[in-house]
Formats: structure tokens, C-alpha cells, sequence
């Protein structure tokens, strides 16, 4: 057994698969977004957890697997949050106790690097941090307001530029159909304008899905309708027709996805878009993902 004390349910990206999940904070400091049901209370109330609980667990897993280890991800919604010093602090003793770990990441909201400086990224990426999860949904302000996200395009960019500036690497995610019917198109458009804007090393999309119910979603954005699949294909095709990347690993292979693309763009453009737009023709022609497969 890991001697690390997990809060259940426990989240991480798919590409963290095999690495340590260190919890650093329990929940989400913002946990406003009527979209997101991954960190509810009471047993995911926002806290820091205590530098001394931390830096025990590392010693003792360091203990028993500190060779083995390569990958750390630091959890739970947004590790971020944390002041730079104990963030550094966590680094070093990940470097002391873990010392085949090669890289160390995070989720990270655009909010909690308003206080940060490009000089402290850069120490913290120094330290080690290599990498960071944000999850920007849409590139629209109204979009936004209406999940009460707590962010614009300009606040999103503006962590996007910060991480960069500083060498860590960006993971940016956007969730395919949260605008629903009616905000759609230009959900899509400004989508693809902050990507563009912002050049993240990685991006990627997943299907917004609520597998405890559209109640509390709703209640903020009344007149909500879903996109259906054609829909959903129709909104991906106007996403990526607009995407003008130099070099971004592409991925829309979530289990919330129905089609799985994944490629570079912009390399892969032209393929990626022929993909999409045969599913749009001929949808049962395409490798789409049967619905069980879809499970959350």
C-alpha cells in the first residue's frame, strides 16, 4: 500500500496514468462551475493539507518505492493555489525522496496565477514542475459567465502566457458542446481564437456529460439544449477548421468522445478534418465509440 491518505473519488488527466497521485489540497478552491460534479462536499470541501502530512508521505513512499517512480501528480483541483514556497518546498522533497522522478504536474486554474509571477513559475518549473493541466472549456465570456467558470478569454490567456513565459508545459482542455445549441458556433469560434492565441503544446477536447443530472447546470444557463451527435461533429468540424497551431499534440479520446481523433496540428489538420466530416456524412460508417464505452 501507497502510505498517502486519498479522499475518494480521486480525479487525474488519462495521460497520468502511471504516476504517484500526491494530494497537496483536498477538492477545488473555485468548485463554482455548475458543469464539473468532481469535487462535491462534504467529503471534497476545499483544504491545503498540512505541509508535515505531505512531506511524510513522500519520506515513506520514498521509502518503499522511491526508485521506482517516475511521474508525480499533484492533486486534487488545482495544487496551484498553493503559496510558491510551499509549492517549492513539496519540489525539493520530491527531488530528495523520489529521485527517479522526471516529471512532476498539476491541474491548474487560470485564477490562482493572477499572484504568481513568470519569475516564480520559472522557479517552480526550475524545481521541477514541468507540467500543467488547464482546463480553459471555452474561449467564450459567455459561455463562461453562463457555468460560472469565474474566467474570460482574457483571464484565460493570461495564465496560458504566464505558464509559457515560464517553460512549463500547457495542457489545454475545451469541452465540446457546453454551449449547447444556441451558443455553439460561438462557443467553437473563440475556442479555437484562444487556442490560437495561445499556442499550448497539447490540446484537447472532451464531450460535456453529467452523469448525476442537468439540474444544477441548468439552473444557470436556462434555455440549455443539448447537442446531439451530429450536432457535436458539426461544432468539432468549425473548431478545428479555425485551429491555426505551429506544433500542438491534438487528442479527442476521452471516454466522453464518440469519435476519436488524435493527431498534430498543425501537421494533421487536413486528416483530422477528413475524419470528422466523414463522420458528419456517413455516421454509421465511422469508428465511433459505442455508447458503453462511453461510461463516466
Amino acid at each position: 500500500m501507497i502510505p498517502i491518505r486519498y479522499v475518494e473519488p480521486v480525479y487525474r488527466p488519462p495521460s497520468e496514468a502511471q504516476s504517484l497521485i500526491l494530494p497537496v489540497t483536498d477538492g477545488c478552491s473555485w468548485n463554482e462551475c455548475t458543469f464539473c460534479e468532481m469535487y462535491q462536499a462534504p467529503q471534497k470541501a476545499f483544504r491545503a493539507r498540512s505541509e508535515d502530512e505531505v512531506l511524510d508521505s513522500l519520506r515513506r513512499t520514498g521509502e518503499r518505492y522511491g526508485s521506482q517512480i517516475r511521474r508525480v501528480f499533484l492533486a486534487d483541483g488545482d495544487a496551484l493555489v498553493l503559496p510558491t514556497r510551499r509549492l517549492l518546498t513539496i519540489l525539493e522533497a520530491i527531488r530528495r525522496h523520489l529521485p527517479a522522478v522526471h516529471r512532476v504536474s498539476s491541474y491548474c486554474l487560470a485564477r490562482n496565477l493572477k499572484k504568481k509571477s513568470v519569475a516564480e513559475l520559472t522557479e517552480l518549473r526550475a524545481a521541477g514542475l514541468s507540467m500543467a493541466y488547464l482546463g480553459a472549456e471555452s474561449g467564450d465570456d459567455e459561455v463562461l459567465a453562463r457555468v460560472s467558470k469565474g474566467e474570460t478569454f482574457d483571464t484565460t490567456r493570461d495564465a496560458l502566457d504566464k505558464l509559457g513565459a515560464a517553460g512549463i508545459t500547457r495542457s489545454v482542455m475545451i469541452l465540446n458542446g457546453l454551449g449547447g445549441q444556441q451558443l455553439s458556433a460561438q462557443h467553437a469560434d473563440n475556442s479555437a481564437r484562444l487556442a490560437n492565441a495561445t499556442q499550448p503544446e497539447y490540446l484537447s477536447t472532451l464531450v460535456v456529460s453529467f452523469p448525476n443530472g442537468e439540474a444544477r447546470f441548468r439552473a444557470g444557463f436556462p434555455g440549455w439544449e443539448p447537442l446531439d451527435q451530429h450536432g457535436l461533429f458539426v461544432e468539432m468540424e468549425r473548431f478545428l477548421s479555425q485551429l491555426e497551431l505551429n506544433r500542438s499534440v491534438f487528442r479527442s479520446d476521452h471516454a466522453s468522445n464518440i469519435l476519436v481523433l488524435k493527431g498534430t496540428l498543425g501537421a494533421d489538420k487536413a486528416r483530422l478534418l477528413e475524419q470528422v466530416r466523414q463522420a458528419i456524412a456517413t455516421p454509421e460508417a465511422a469508428p465511433l465509440r459505442p455508447e458503453w464505452a462511453r461510461g463516466l
